[in-house]
């Protein structure tokens, strides 16, 4: 992974016509954490986190903590002192013994001011969780991103339901998805580099057409389009969905194509393009997530 862009990203640019905006935001993405960074991600309660499973699948997911629990090392180095649950779809990657390496996407997120940024890098698991050795690293604008702040933390241990696998959205999950006005995705190119990013709208933006496609808009941004770069190459995905009261995590992996004509665009208002998402598994995990979170206007 470089501080460029691969050839699906450059081809992407190319088509949406946004090359010199591109080229413009090229000189944002870094190969070191800079200070101001490093005070951002060392206040932060959540990360989230992207990368593939033992059969190659890209999936999106979260670790949390207190503040603190992410840390920066050096300019190039982040520590994560935490690691996924037994249960989530990337324990065996980034939380069980493994070979080397693994390459993975992070977001730092806050919500309550909107502010977030992505470090993409390889993670190696320590005693404590992971070291993230960091690759690239860029700030995001604020746009669609919905307001909230945690307002309590929960013990870990405590008990709760099992985990559901499920080949396809049951009734109860569609209603989470249609009444969201976040989610998160995870994407891949072909070379193994992951990256995670948020998407965000009014509740009905991320639509569900059947019981295994979804949708979503894509709206102007900063020209980078790193999401859909991958997508153009490397069309594996996961997507992330956050019950904010009840801490649900809902994963969902599967496959996504960008639908460039323009009267698909124009069924939802302000879009250049819609994605759509073919779900080829979804895993449900009750209250797996200690943070509880509302609405503020700070």
């Amino acid at each position: 992974m470089t501080v460029g862009y691969h050839p699906g990203e450059r081809a992407v640019q190319r088509r949406a016509n946004a090359l010199d905006r591109a080229d413009h935001a090229r000189r944002a993405i870094r190969d070191r954490v800079p200070r101001v960074a490093a005070d951002f991600l060392a206040e932060r309660r959540m990360l989230v986190l992207g990368a593939r499973d033992a059969e190659g699948r890209v999936w999106a997911s979260q670790l949390t903590g207190p503040p603190g629990f992410v840390t920066t090392v050096d300019e190039t180095t982040v520590a994560v002192r935490a690691r996924p649950a037994p249960d989530d779809p990337l324990a065996d990657a980034l939380a069980g013994p493994g070979p080397g390496p693994v390459p993975l996407g992070a977001l730092a997120i806050e919500p309550a001011t909107r502010r977030r940024m992505r470090l993409n890098g390889l993670a190696e698991r320590t005693d404590e969780g992971l070291l993230l050795r960091v690759e690239q690293v860029y700030a995001n604008c604020p746009r669609h991103i919905a307001r909230r702040e945690v307002t309590r933390e929960l013990p870990g241990g405590r008990p709760r339901a099992a985990p559901a696998r499920t080949p396809a959205l049951t009734p109860a999950q569609r209603r989470l998805i249609e009444s969201a006005d976040t989610f998160f995705v995870a994407s891949a190119d072909p070379e193994g580099a992951v990256d995670a990013s948020h998407r965000g709208g009014d509740p009905g933006f991320l639509r569900v057409l059947a019981p295994d496609r979804l949708c979503w808009p894509d709206y102007r941004g900063n020209a980078m389009y790193m999401t859909l770069g991958n997508f153009e190459r490397h069309p594996a995905a996961g997507v992330l969905l956050v019950d904010w009261t009840e801490g649900t995590l809902l994963h969902l992996v599967g496959r996504a194509e960008v639908d460039w004509s323009p009267e698909r665009a124009a069924t939802f208002p302000g879009a250049e393009r819609v994605v759509d998402f073919r779900v080829d598994e979804v895993l449900e995990r009750p209250a797996a997530s200690a943070l509880r979170w509302a609405p503020t206007t700070r």
